[in-house]
């Protein structure tokens, strides 16, 4: 292992695309020096050094100076707000911050001055390594969410030459090469180097509870912690690329994941304060859309958008991570809150459609753009009836979305993206968004959003079909992550963490609660250890697969006595390949 540690002394270029003499360096009045140092860990690969530049590192130790014990704090109290949902005490609206969303004065940057980002109609996901980013940007998307998040499995490798492959994406210098087995290897080139010609770059970090296993951060007191991944992910993105895009048309754009309220919004808000500051950019070049994939997150979306009103441009329907987020919240509360299969909870849901609703008429209200939920069909060539059959429900999800008003929409795969723009074309024609379209019909209280039940009233059931698809996805997800792919497609789907995450926690659910299935069998852990010996038997194996790890890891985060609050599926930390989960 090599270990590099940051340095205060200053630097003789610049890697963000200027001259010695343009900006004031670490250390001078411009850009104070950080108080505490950063330790890399991680073995350095090739060009690793040209991300984990001494520069790079005296800004990612500087926000962690700033804000790490800000961010412990918050952390603290989502442990308490969730104790207080598990104690019946249940989510609602905030009195003391009424003023913020009785005042209808205030406003949001939106997509004003923020080139690239007005019409959002299509938007794809996807993770950062150098093939999938050549994928996303030849796509013909409006947008591409470079994800280093849930789409990611956070190995070392992954982290850095994901930072690599955006910085040479931006300079219009990526290329990717893949050796055919007995054939000519086969190249992958932008189909242009001028970034204004190619989706627009929204690169989402890893979220506030995550830390970067492969740095350390040691205060001036030589107080030692986990870097935190947020703080590592963004700065390092934007110290390398912030000016860059800029003078290429283009600006530093963030997807903003798992916020659970207004203050960890405020927390973004002044690290992007500082961070334009330090790099000399006019406040307000950051750009941030919120997703809005917590249920505590749910009530303050008004007062997200007020807390980083400068800095937003939007709020997305992250709607994945929702149903895990009203699962997990409450997990506890009986056979009220049991959710039916995954696949029969739609977004017609009464409680479902209250949470997009609300997002859509909260965001036209104050200017933000509202972006709806992924679409993650994989197309199958060789399967022309499933793919029409998908293809329209995937119409029949982006048509209600557009006319419920929605601004644009996410897509997992390349050839979802045709099907998806017609049905906003239909709804917006030459206009780039709907902002103006005010949802003055829209009322949604604490019970809409908490009528959980609402969706097995309407029929859906628990299956013994569904059972088998949360364990078989669960095991087959967490086989890829644990390689180091973390966008897997399964059954004709993109999963990725959120949609594991369901998989587990519905599991634990319906033991804990006593489900039973349709034709009246309980869901215990007896059932479930012998359904997934079964499944793990039948998987093919193949060199260096994890089969044996993945169950391990879920039956760890599926079948223990405690559910596992502070474990995401893939941080199980016996075979942790990449980020953990902060415990503070």
């Amino acid at each position: 292992m090599t270990a590099l540690t940051t340095t205060t002394s200053p630097p003789t270029s610049d890697p963000s695309g200027t001259s010695p003499d343009d900006e004031p360096r670490p250390g001078s009045p411009g850009r104070p020096a950080p108080s505490g140092t950063l330790r890399v860990t991680g073995t350095l690969g090739e060009r690793y050094r040209e991300i984990l530049t001494p520069e790079a590192l005296d800004f990612v130790t500087l926000l962690h100076d700033r804000f790490v014990a800000r961010r412990h704090e918050l952390l603290m109290d989502r442990q308490q707000r969730r104790q207080d949902v598990a104690d019946g005490i249940d989510p609602d609206f905030r009195a003391s911050t009424r003023p913020v969303r009785d005042d209808p004065t205030w406003r949001v940057a939106g997509s004003t001055g923020a080139p690239g980002l007005d019409d959002r109609r299509v938007e794809i996901t996807g993770p950062t390594d150098p093939k999938m980013t050549i994928n996303a940007l030849n796509s013909g998307a409006k947008v591409w969410l470079a994800d280093a998040e849930d789409a990611s499995s956070p190995t070392w490798r992954n982290v850095i030459e994901g930072q690599l492959a955006l910085h040479d994406a931006i300079r219009g210098t990526l290329t990717h090469t893949v050796d055919v087995p007995g054939g000519e290897p086969k190249e992958y080139r932008l189909r242009s180097t001028t970034l204004t010609d190619l989706p627009t770059i929204v690169f989402r970090p890893r979220g506030w509870h995550l830390i970067e296993k492969h740095m350390r951060y040691v205060d001036r007191a030589g107080v030692s912690v986990s870097a935190s991944a947020s703080l590592v992910d963004f700065g390092l993105y934007l110290f390398h690329n912030g000016r860059e895009l800029v003078e290429r048309g283009r600006g530093p754009y963030f997807y903003l994941p798992k916020l659970e309220g207004y203050r960890e919004a405020r927390l973004w808000n002044d690290v992007f304060v500082l961070a334009q500051d330090y790099l000399g950019l006019p406040q307000g070049t950051i750009r941030a859309t919120v997703l809005i994939e917590t249920l505590p997150a749910a009530f303050e979306m008004e007062e997200i958008l007020y807390e980083l009103r400068d800095h937003c441009a939007g709020l997305n329907a992250g709607r994945w991570d929702y149903l895990f987020s009203v699962i997990k919240a409450f997990r506890t509360r009986g056979d009220s809150y049991v959710l039916p299969d995954r696949a029969q909870v739609t977004m017609t849901a009464p409680f479902m459609r209250a949470y997009t609703e609300l997002l859509v008429a909260t965001c036209h209200r104050r200017g933000a753009h509202a972006i709806g939920g992924m679409s993650a069909f994989i197309p199958d060539r060789r399967r022309p009836d499933v793919t029409e059959r998908a293809f329209e429900q995937v119409r029949a999800d982006k048509r209600r979305e557009a006319t419920d008003g929605f601004d644009g929409t996410w897509v997992a795969h390349p050839d979802l993206i045709e099907v998806a723009r017609g049905e906003f074309d239909a709804v917006l024609g030459d206009r780039p968004h709907q902002v103006s379209r005010l949802r003055d019909d829209v009322t949604v209280g604490q019970h809409e959003l908490l009528d959980i039940g609402s969706a097995r009233r309407a029929g859906a059931t628990v299956t013994a079909a569904g059972l088998r698809s949360n364990v078989s996805v669960g095991v087959r997800y967490l086989e890829s992550w644990l390689r180091g792919v973390g966008a897997a497609a399964i059954d004709h789907l993109m999963e990725d963490a959120a949609t594991a995450e369901i998989s587990r926690s519905q599991v634990w659910q319906w033991i804990a609660s006593g489900t039973r299935t349709e034709n009246g069998v309980p869901i215990t852990r007896e059932r479930v250890e012998a359904l997934l010996a079964e499944i793990v038997d039948d998987l093919p194996r193949t060199p260096g697969n994890r089969i044996d790890d993945a169950a391990n890891v879920f039956r760890a985060v599926a079948l223990a006595e405690d559910f596992p609050t502070f474990l995401t599926i893939g941080a199980y930390s016996q075979f942790l390949v990449g980020s953990e989960v902060d415990q503070p």
